[in-house]
This record gives structure tokens, C-alpha cells and sequence, in this order.
């Protein structure tokens, strides 16, 4: 009888005599080290190393409610989710996220490859610093993960039988509320914004009747929409990088919904990143000329390729037969960048106005500056939804976001 046949919430000195009983990894007279290193409102993640040789191991552990304790439940099969996920997406784009070792639905407990060599995108980027080789690599990943889910690519029943397991109302609700609900309307009352947008965050979201319909429609399409089994949480939080390789990891919020949503959310938090650049370094700045150039070659980089490997990896996966005829390629592919762009343009308010804000904005000290890289973006984002089926290509997004940035 292990003291781990039954599920509790486990802290440093329990992963170290779980590790050690579960998994092989270690020599048994290894002096371990365990640290707890998640930083998320939802799971416990902690490193197991063998300071000896290096060797190292994550471990990510699930709780029954989230980590602020404000008393909210929260589903501990995100855990099997993640583990699946993640263990499929390596099937589909090997290399592209890190390797599962095992879960353990008891404890759900999944161990995990540790990539302790890699940066958390974010970060790299709050340090001004550029990777040429994202673009190409981020929609290799999105591409190959998305289109071979989908019913164009996969025996529709087999199809089903996917949207079935992967169904995650806990977290697709904390979307549905923080994405669209709150970005538009407030209804939480938690909103907030530095004191200089205030007056401007009520005229262009709150008061704004057209922007609040098209964010109901598109609410009731990422619920009902059931095309793709997406990441369901991509910004540059979720991804690895170094100069010359990529991983996303932390798909918790995966479930069937609209492919747009994941490549919406990597470009916004490009222009996330692009206005960090603008509203921290002084004009002339070299490195704030570079990012620039950087950011917004990236943002249409991202679109353009996407288009481009969409519809050749769509001819290599199509199996059915309708889906097959001339034209329809195209068409899919037009829906799933009108997706993006709304995406994005909900994922840049939601930012803004919401509880849940970016490092890239919160830390632009000066208020008057910050307010005007807000509302940029602002502007950005409501052209990028209402607009949303006109904007298809990296010319298009370029028409859009250098009208205002």
C-alpha cells in the first residue's frame, strides 16, 4: 500500500519520495533536490535534479482549486488532458514540445522532459531580444497540430470521438469569461486600467454597441465551434525558445474550438511585446529599432506562412471527399484567418482591461506613455474584429497594425 494510491495536494518533500517511487530516472543513492517553480494560478510545478550529474525532471501537479485559493474548483483532469495532449502534438510535430515520461491519473501527476536549456519567450522578449527563426517554427507547430484534427483530415466518428474526450468546461468557462464577457462588458466588475484610459476604455469598449455584438458572436463560436483540438492557451507565456529551436508546452486549456484562436493569441502577444519595446526604450535606441523591425516582420511572417503551409499540409491530409474539391481549401483557410484576427483583437483588449494583464504593458512605468500604447492596440483590436473578414494576409495585418503603431 503506497501512500500515493490516493489522491492529496503534494508539496516539495512528497514529489521528492513520489519521484523516487514512481519513476526510475535517478540512482537510488542520488541526494535529490526538489523545487517548486510554477508560477501559474493553476498547477504546482516542480523540478527533481540530481546535482551530481545535471539530470533533472519536471513534475507538474494538479489541485483541486487554483493556487490564489479564492475558493474556485477547478477540474484535476486538465492534468490528463495536458499529458495527452501533449504526448499526441509530439506525434503530430516531433521536436515542437517536450517529452511526457508518464501520468499518473491518481495523483494526477504528469513528469515531464525539463527544459531548463530554453527561455520562456515572454521573458526573451521583455529583454529586447529577437529570434529569426520564430515565425517559421511557431507555424510549423500550429499547422501540423491543427489541420490533421480536424474533420477535412480525420474519419469524422473518430472525429467525435476526440471532441468528446478532450471536452474542458472548467477551463474553456474561465475563457468564455475573461476573453470575451469581461473584455466587453465588465460584467465581473474586476476590470481596471491605469487612470489616463480610463475615460477611453468606456467610450471604445464598454459604450461601443458593434464591438459588443461581433464579441457575443464570436463567444458563441469558440463554444460552438468544434473544428481543431487546439492548444486553447498560446501567448508567449506557453512557449519555450532558444536561437534556434521552439516548444510550446502548457496546453491545459486544449479542447476542440476554432484553429484561429491559437494563432490569434502568438500575434497578439507579438504586438504585446512590440509595444513593451516602444513604451520602454527612448526613441533612436538601436535595440528599440530593431524589435521593431523584429515584432512586425514577425506578426505578417506569422500570417503569411501560415497561409502557405496551411494549404500545402491541407493537401497532403485531406481525406474527404467534398473537402477535396477545388476552391474549398481556400475557403476553409479564409474562415480560419477571419478566426485570427478576432482572436487577437479580443486577446488584446481582454489584456487591457482585464484582471489577467501582460508583463509587456504593466511594466511600462511612465502612465501617459503605457495609456497610448493601450490605445493603440485598442484601435488595433477593433479593426482586427470588426474588420475581421478582410484581414487574410501579412499585407492586410500590416494595413491595420502600422495605421496606428
Amino acid at each position: 500500500m503506497s501512500r500515493f494510491d490516493q489522491y492529496f495536494l503534494m508539496e516539495e518533500a512528497d514529489i521528492l519520495e513520489y519521484v523516487r517511487e514512481k519513476y526510475d530516472f535517478f540512482p537510488a543513492d542520488a541526494q535529490l533536490t526538489c523545487k517548486e517553480i510554477g508560477d501559474g494560478n493553476l498547477n504546482y510545478v516542480f523540478r527533481v535534479q540530481d546535482p551530481a550529474t545535471g539530470k533533472s525532471v519536471i513534475l507538474k501537479h494538479s489541485g483541486i482549486e487554483t493556487r490564489a485559493h479564492s475558493g474556485r474548483k477547478v477540474d484535476i483532469d486538465r492534468n490528463r488532458i495536458e499529458a495527452e495532449i501533449l504526448q499526441r502534438q509530439n506525434e503530430l510535430a516531433p521536436g515542437f514540445v517536450p517529452k511526457i515520461y508518464g501520468y499518473d491519473p491518481i495523483m494526477c501527476c504528469c513528469a515531464m522532459e525539463d527544459l531548463k536549456d530554453y527561455t520562456i519567450l515572454r521573458t526573451a522578449l521583455l529583454d529586447y531580444r529577437t529570434f529569426p527563426k520564430f515565425a517559421d517554427q511557431i507555424t510549423t507547430y500550429m499547422v501540423n497540430i491543427l489541420l490533421p484534427t480536424t474533420d477535412v483530415a480525420l474519419d469524422h466518428k473518430q472525429k467525435k470521438a476526440l471532441v468528446k474526450s478532450y471536452i474542458n468546461p472548467d477551463l474553456c468557462s474561465i475563457t468564455e469569461q475573461l476573453v470575451y464577457d469581461d473584455a466587453v462588458g465588465n460584467f465581473a466588475g474586476k476590470n481596471y486600467v491605469v487612470a489616463p484610459l480610463a475615460d477611453f476604455v468606456e467610450q471604445e469598449v464598454y459604450a461601443d454597441k458593434a464591438l459588443r455584438l461581433e464579441a457575443a458572436k464570436l463567444k458563441f463560436d469558440f463554444m460552438e465551434h468544434a473544428q481543431a483540438l487546439i492548444h486553447g492557451d498560446l501567448h508567449s507565456g506557453s512557449i519555450f525558445v532558444t536561437e534556434d529551436s521552439t516548444k510550446a508546452f502548457d496546453p491545459e486549456f486544449a479542447f476542440y474550438g476554432p484553429m484561429g484562436y491559437d494563432v490569434g493569441n502568438v500575434i497578439a502577444h507579438t504586438l504585446f511585446a512590440l509595444v513593451h519595446a516602444e513604451g520602454t526604450l527612448p526613441e533612436g535606441d538601436a535595440r528599440r529599432t530593431a524589435f521593431r523591425t523584429w515584432a512586425l516582420d514577425t506578426t505578417y511572417q506569422i500570417v503569411d506562412l501560415f497561409r502557405e503551409k496551411f494549404l500545402r499540409k491541407y493537401a497532403e491530409v485531406v481525406t474527404d471527399k467534398l473537402a477535396a474539391t477545388e476552391g474549398f481549401a481556400e475557403y476553409y483557410l479564409d474562415g480560419v484567418m477571419a478566426d485570427t484576427a478576432a482572436t487577437a483583437g479580443m486577446e488584446l483588449i481582454r489584456r487591457i482591461v482585464g484582471v489577467a494583464k501582460v508583463k509587456d504593458i504593466t511594466t511600462i512605468e511612465d502612465e501617459t506613455r503605457r495609456a497610448e500604447m493601450e490605445k493603440a492596440l485598442v484601435h488595433i483590436a477593433k479593426t482586427l474584429i470588426l474588420e475581421r473578414g478582410t484581414i487574410r494576409t501579412g499585407h492586410d495585418w500590416k494595413n491595420v497594425v502600422e495605421a496606428y503603431l
